[in-house]
C-alpha cells in the first residue's frame, strides 16, 4: 500500500503512463492531471519503460545497509529479557542500557505482540473474537464526499479543481456497514443519509443478508449516534429478536472490527483508483464486497476468505 501522503496509486500511475505513451500527452500535462510534479511523472515513465507494469508498484523504502543497527547479540539480549520479564521498552532499555525507542524497534521488527494483547500467565495473544457467526454484528456509518461529474482532483489534478464549480463540493454519501465479529463477513450499502429510518431499514436488509448465508444475528453493536438511539431502531431490533449493545462514549476501538473494515473499504475501494464519476464508484461497491467476502484473504483466518468461516467451503464461490 502507498504511504498516506502519496500522490498516486498504482492505478493512477498506470493512467499517467497510458496518457503519455498511448494518447500522446506530454509528461508535464499528464503529471498535472494526476496532481503530481513533472519529475514524478518522468520517474514513473522511466520505471514503466524499464520494468513494465511491475515497475509501477511500490518499492520498499528500507535501506540496503544499516550500519547503526544493533548487533545480533544485543538484539538477542533484548528478546531474552522481554521473554523472561514481559517488560516494556522503557524498563528493558533502562536495564540493558539502550534507548527505549531502540528497544521498541527491535521488538517490532521481531514481531513481538504488544503486552496489552498478551495473557501473561500463558504468554499467548488474546483475540477478542466471538465463538460463532452471528453472535455479534458490528454496525457503523462512514460519511464520504461524492465525486463530481467528470471526476475529481484525482483525475484532473488539484490545481484545475481550485475555483471550479466542483470545488464547492457535491454533498456526501453515507456508507452503512455491518460486519460479523467471528467471520468478518460484511454487508454495506451507500445511502442518502444517516437518519433513524434509513438506519432501521438498512439493518433489516443486513439481517436478511446474513440469514441467507446461514447466520442468525443475536446481538448488534453500534456507537452512540442518534439514529442508533432512536425508538425506531430499537423497535426494529426487538422485532427481529436481536439485542442491542453500544460502545463506550469516545471509545471507537470498542467497535474496532467495523472501523477496520471502513479503513479497508477506503483504500481498496473508495480510493483504489481514479473514478470519473460518483456513479462509477457506487457501481463498483457490490463487486468489491463480493471479492472481500468470497475471495480476499483475511489475516484473522490465516489467509482464508470470510465466507469460509461461515460454511467452510473454499473455492465454491467464483
Amino acid at each position: 500500500m502507498s504511504h498516506p501522503r502519496a500522490k498516486l496509486t498504482v492505478q493512477g500511475r498506470r493512467l499517467l503512463v497510458e496518457r503519455v505513451l498511448d494518447e500522446g500527452w506530454s509528461v508535464p500535462m499528464a503529471a498535472e492531471a494526476q496532481g503530481c510534479s513533472s519529475a514524478t511523472g518522468y520517474k514513473w515513465i522511466r520505471r514503466f519503460t524499464a520494468e513494465g507494469v511491475d515497475g509501477l508498484r511500490d518499492r520498499s523504502s528500507r535501506p540496503h545497509h544499516s550500519p547503526a543497527r544493533l548487533s545480533a547479540r544485543r538484539e538477542a539480549a533484548i528478546m531474552a529479557r522481554r521473554a523472561a520479564t514481559l517488560e516494556g521498552p522503557h524498563r528493558i532499555g533502562w536495564a540493558l542500557g539502550e534507548a527505549p525507542s531502540t528497544v521498541h524497534r527491535v521488538l517490532r521488527r521481531s514481531g513481538m505482540p504488544r503486552l496489552a494483547d498478551l495473557d501473561r500467565p500463558t504468554r499467548t495473544v488474546v483475540r477478542y473474537e466471538r465463538e460463532r457467526p452471528g453472535e455479534l454484528i458490528h454496525v457503523d456509518i462512514k460519511k464520504q464526499g461524492k465525486i463530481p461529474a467528470g471526476g475529481g482532483w484525482r483525475v484532473h489534478g488539484r490545481d484545475r479543481m481550485v475555483g471550479s464549480r466542483h470545488h464547492r463540493g457535491d454533498g456526501y454519501d453515507f456508507i452503512h456497514a455491518a460486519v460479523d465479529d467471528r467471520s468478518r463477513l460484511a454487508y454495506a450499502e451507500i445511502l442518502a443519509d444517516e437518519r433513524k429510518e434509513t438506519a432501521s431499514a438498512f439493518i433489516t436488509r443486513a439481517f436478511r443478508f446474513f440469514s441467507e448465508r446461514g447466520i442468525t444475528v443475536e446481538r448488534v453493536l453500534t456507537d452512540n449516534g442518534s439514529c442508533y438511539r432512536s425508538r425506531e431502531f430499537a423497535s426494529t431490533l426487538a422485532t427481529a429478536g436481536v439485542s442491542h449493545r453500544r460502545t463506550r462514549p469516545y471509545r471507537p476501538q470498542t467497535n474496532g472490527k467495523v472501523e477496520r473494515f471502513n479503513l479497508t473499504l477506503k483504500w481498496e475501494w473508495a480510493y483504489a483508483r481514479a473514478y470519473e464519476s460518483n456513479a462509477s464508484r457506487t457501481a463498483e461497491l457490490e463487486r468489491w464486497l463480493h471479492h472481500y467476502n468470497y475471495h480476499r484473504p483475511h489475516m484473522a483466518h490465516e489467509g482464508r476468505a470470510p465466507i469460509t468461516v461461515v460454511n467452510n467451503v473454499p473455492r465454491k464461490h467464483t
